[in-house]
């Protein structure tokens, strides 16, 4: 193992991630009673542009109207790209007004890491000004050619950045990649033409500490292709997706749950090694094949998430019949 290590910056249940325009107040009030695990109120793409306006003023009102914390949710707003005139608002007047009710900021097209510090020393400067006990964490849209190209660099970005998530649609259409649906498959493809992309994001997210999510899968009538999608992400080490339509909630939920039978597999890998140890034995054998150190950290990998699903399933629980009943 390197002397470098850069360990987890944040640890959030990031399963399934609800994608909500914040010019509906009554989905936003769906959402915050829904399964999802992450909520983020969107004030770019799904609101169009007379109607920005009143998107982020709903989205003020249900951050400080909405106990999200007590329903067990994670809520995030996604902002405009630092390319419009939207932008500075977006930041200054959720952040004023409704700072220390947010938990992170969704920034799209990161195209370099100075697309994230012009976004920090905002929320830095209100934080301070408010007095602020809360901090404010900052996610990454990785949706471009360009920000793939600097994905590392990115990812190294020091301060706020805990997640990078992968923007299919746009970026497809960045690359003038052809796609018969967003996040779906290209028959004339031999293959995942998205794996590369997700790979390459995935790696510089571990590398640095951050969570990896994978984005939209556009045909909410296709629930196969979008666990078929999420399957192939969770494969390459990504913990969540999100989920533009409330069905594919529990999709999600479900792929990126480990099941029960790794979670006591996990379990009994651990007390295997811990007797090997016991032993002077730095190896062992459960089930006919060689486990190791290796095989330890990959345990505590799927137990880290099982622990968090369990507490947010105490949370619902302790917060009365209804949220336990969403869940």
């Amino acid at each position: 193992m390197s002397h470098t290590i850069n360990h987890l910056k944040k640890l959030r249940l990031q399963r399934s991630e609800l994608a909500v325009p914040g010019s509906s107040p009554e989905m936003i009030d769906k959402a915050a009673n829904s399964a999802a695990d992450f909520i983020f109120l969107d004030i770019e793409d799904a609101v169009a542009p007379p109607d920005k306006e009143r998107a982020r003023k709903n989205i003020i009102q249900a951050l400080n109207d909405i106990d999200w914390r007590a329903k067990g949710k994670t809520v995030s707003v996604r902002i405009n790209g630092l390319d419009t005139h939207y932008m500075y608002r977006d930041v200054v007047d959720v952040m004023e007004q409704a700072g220390d009710r947010l938990d992170t900021i969704l920034v799209p097209k990161v195209g370099v890491p100075a697309d994230l510090y012009m976004v920090e020393a905002m929320v830095n400067q209100i934080e301070m000004a408010k007095g602020f006990k809360t901090r404010v964490g900052l996610e990454a849209l990785i949706e471009t050619a360009l920000g793939m190209a600097n994905v590392e660099a990115i990812a190294a970005t020091p301060g706020r950045l805990e997640a990078m998530h992968f923007g299919v649609a746009d970026y497809a259409a960045s690359n003038k990649a052809r796609t018969v649906n967003i996040g779906g498959l290209n028959p004339d493809y031999p293959g995942d033409q998205w794996h590369f992309a997700l790979s390459r994001m995935t790696v510089a997210c571990r590398a640095y500490g951050l969570r990896a999510i994978d984005g939209p899968f556009g045909d909410f009538s296709d629930p196969e292709g979008y666990k078929a999608a999420a399957r192939r992400a969770a494969a390459l080490g990504i913990e969540g997706k999100w989920a533009i339509h409330p069905s594919q909630i529990a999709l999600a939920n479900d792929v990126f749950s480990p099941p029960e039978k790794e979670v006591t597999r996990a379990r009994r890998i651990l007390e295997v090694l811990k007797e090997a140890e016991a032993l002077g034995k730095g190896a062992a054998a459960l089930d006919g094949k060689m486990i190791d150190a290796a095989s330890e950290r990959m345990a505590r990998n799927v137990l880290v998430v099982n622990e968090a699903i369990e507490r947010a399933s105490q949370t619902l629980l302790a917060n009365g019949p209804h949220a336990a009943a969403a869940q």
